[in-house]
């Protein structure tokens, strides 16, 4: 299966690599302060864009791409990591590749209404689960989580209800058109009525 996030070729040559970011790192980062949209103007979101893209692209791939010199590409995406809008970089694996063949979303609601509301953390050592969602209706959490097989899928609903007291209902993702689009931030209306006016 190809890798959907990956656009570059492994072969060219590189120099000035956006980097700066690790995965993880803004997991322990203190949640910066919104970047507001009379700053974040059509210039960054198209850097945003086309490093979304591609992540791997140089500043002056970037640069020709949204019309800047790659010192501004520079300025602009530091700007950008540093307000938060930017999060991380990372590689996207295809999970069949690492042997994991199921995918699940597990929603999740606790036995007791009256027993906190802690489940992220009781559940943050099973490494099978990718995600967590905190949701509206019946059930409280939605975790998206992926396996080597139906038996493995079995055992960690085990392990979920015995560890964390919830109750379960799962759906196995039989196939995946796509998932992880980039995101395309919609033009707030005052500057889409101005732009109207041009």
């Amino acid at each position: 299966m190809a890798n959907p996030g990956y656009s570059g070729s492994p072969t060219r040559q590189r120099s000035s690599p956006v980097r700066g970011i690790s995965a993880g790192a803004s997991a322990n980062r203190p949640r910066p302060a919104p970047y507001h949209w009379p700053v974040l103007d059509q210039r960054d979101l198209d850097i945003v864009g086309a490093l979304q893209s591609d992540a791997r692209a140089t500043y002056a791939d970037v640069a020709r791409r949204v019309g800047l010199s790659a010192s501004s590409v520079h300025q602009r995406v530091r700007r950008l990591e540093a307000a938060g809008v930017i999060q991380g970089y990372r590689a996207i694996v295809d999970p069949e590749a690492v042997g994991l063949y199921v995918t699940a979303l597990i929603s999740v609601s606790p036995l007791d209404p009256k027993q906190p509301d802690d489940l992220p953390d009781r559940v943050a050592e099973f490494h099978e689960i990718e995600d967590c969602f905190s949701v509206a209706g019946a059930e409280n959490y939605v975790l998206k989580v992926r396996t080597a097989t139906t038996g493995d899928l079995e055992d960690l609903l085990r392990r979920l209800r015995e560890k964390a007291g919830v109750q379960t209902r799962t759906t196995v993702v039989l196939s995946t058109p796509f998932e992880g689009r980039p995101i395309v931030p919609e033009e707030p209306a005052a500057s889409a009525a101005e732009t109207r006016r041009r």
